[in-house]
């Protein structure tokens, strides 16, 4: 019988000694002159070149060891949608410091959490982004723009198995998860380059994501700069209807985002852009809806990847390997996928969990300060997403959803476990249950159901949301229910809300 495995050879072993970032900015280092970076807005763009970026990283790894942070101290990032994110980012990295880049929209409370958790030697803050007062030294943007005319630090060249930042996804417990990455994550990503991107060093890629979004920082910007390419990031605040111009204007030659912004996109005239080659798809699942009328409106594809933030993305289309319409693509050549049931592949065709290789590059380490947590991803040699499919002979994957409750809000996967735990105790609430909801084709949001014994009063609920989580973990409705669907053995049907949303 044949099984649902894919495996089409391993990929080359990562080089020691080796550095992240030195590793990112080696290619830019050969053409000091070119633009590296360009933040644009319909009426101009602030401009980084190569030699402009490595200087400012490199001269914000000495400012950080000058304060006093080793390598393998934990640097918390709490800033805004701007070019100080990658350059603080890939400074820690070259200096052996571990960043901690976390989205602006997060809360004191959830931000407290963080530091209790993974107790940072500092804090890099911006002006306005919330942060707990806390005995951590906190530097703003006076200090670490600073940095960027010190002297240039030298890379910390080191194991590619040890650590080298941590991102924050949310797991099924309802507890935000620390994702430790190894440096040897970066050298993995190039599997990417021909398995989704297509992506040259002439490239003009635009990615519509914020600087501080995980998604905008790998593709938008690490990947784009380890190619030599130009990497452009709309101005913060650019509104939708302006992205197709901005793409026109600048020579965009691929365009990155998630499905709900070509959604947006797709809503205002899209003028014709002769130098677009394509468009990249993440975050969430891609409506063949979307990616037939991006079709027509811009006369190109777009290549959808499935990707997760304990191992980025491992299954794609891409130029030269169209998937069929209705899957996501295939493992990129390089990976080892297969199909699970019961920890074992399952023949070709049948539903089961998709699952990677535990001896990927560009997989995790581990959850931060959770063994058993991380003990729990794995089925002997394998890691386990949680996202259901089915594969078939020649390695296409038909996506079928999550075998857990996780849900979708804008591209950002969120436990709904760590939204009821954070609202528990709302006034005049007895219990509270949420669940994402399809309001129309392609647009999701979070709405909460609760039992109560008054009318709801929807913008106090809103309110108080807003204090404990952040906007984009918030539910956008809220619906009076009598009592919560649940099964005999009185466990939460989460599926069943959807019943009262309708």
């Amino acid at each position: 019988m044949t099984v649902s495995l894919f495996d089409e050879g391993a990929f080359a072993p990562c080089p020691a000694p080796f550095n992240l970032a030195a590793h990112v900015l080696a290619a830019g280092a050969l053409t000091p002159d070119k633009i590296a970076l360009s933040v644009v807005k319909p009426t101009g763009a602030q401009r980084w070149s190569y030699g402009k970026l490595i200087a400012a990283v490199r001269g914000t790894a000495t400012g950080l060891l000058e304060a006093g942070l080793k390598p393998g101290d934990v640097l918390l990032m709490r800033l805004g949608n701007t070019v100080d994110f990658p350059i603080a980012y890939l400074g820690a990295i070259a200096a052996g410091v571990v960043p901690v880049p976390s989205s602006s929209q997060l809360t004191e409370r959830e931000v407290a959490g963080i530091i209790d958790q993974l107790n940072p030697a500092a804090i890099l803050r911006a002006d306005g982004v919330p942060c707990p007062e806390t005995a951590v030294p906190v530097y703003g943007s006076e200090v670490y723009e600073g940095w960027h005319a010190l002297p240039p630090a030298a890379y910390d060249m080191g194991d590619p198995e040890r650590l080298a930042y941590i991102v924050y996804t949310s797991g099924t417990s309802g507890t935000p998860r620390a994702v430790g990455h190894a440096h040897r994550a970066i050298w993995a990503r190039q599997m990417m380059v021909e398995g989704w991107y297509g992506l040259r060093s002439d490239d003009r890629l635009l990615h519509a994501g914020a600087f501080n979004w995980t998604y905008t920082l790998g593709t938008g910007l690490m990947d784009p700069w380890t190619a030599g390419a130009t990497a452009l990031i709309p101005a913060a605040g650019t509104d939708p209807a302006q992205l197709a111009l901005l793409m026109k204007r600048n020579d965009v030659t691929i365009f990155a985002a998630a499905p709900g912004v070509y959604r947006q996109v797709l809503k205002y005239p899209v003028p014709p852009m002769p130098k677009l080659r394509h468009g990249l798809a993440a975050g969430e699942k891609l409506s063949e809806g979307i990616r037939a009328a991006w079709r027509a409106a811009s006369g190109t594809e777009i290549y959808e990847a499935y990707g997760m933030s304990e191992c980025s993305t491992f299954i794609s289309n891409a130029p030269g390997r169209p998937s069929q319409p209705g899957t996501l693509g295939r493992p990129q050549v390089g990976r080892r996928v297969a199909i699970l049931s019961d920890g074992q592949p399952v023949p070709l065709g049948e539903p089961g969990v998709i699952a990677i290789d535990r001896r990927d590059p560009g997989l995790m380490l581990g959850y931060i300060g959770a063994p058993e947590a991380t003990a729990g991803k794995f089925a002997g040699d394998w890691f386990v997403t949680g996202d259901m499919a089915a594969m078939d002979a020649s390695g296409q994957l038909t996506y079928m959803g999550r075998d857990d409750d996780m849900m979708n809000a804008g591209g950002y996967r969120v436990s709904p476990l760590e939204v009821e735990a954070a609202l528990t105790g709302l006034p005049g609430i007895s219990e509270l249950a949420v669940t994402d909801v399809e309001i129309k084709p392609d647009v999701r949001i979070v709405v909460a159901f609760c039992v109560s014994a008054d009318d709801l009063d929807e913008a106090a609920l809103k309110a108080a949301a807003s204090d404990r989580l952040a906007a984009y973990k918030c539910p956008k409705a809220w619906v009076r229910v009598d009592t919560l669907p649940r099964n005999p053995n009185g466990k939460l049907i989460r599926k069943a809300l959807r019943d009262h949303a309708i």
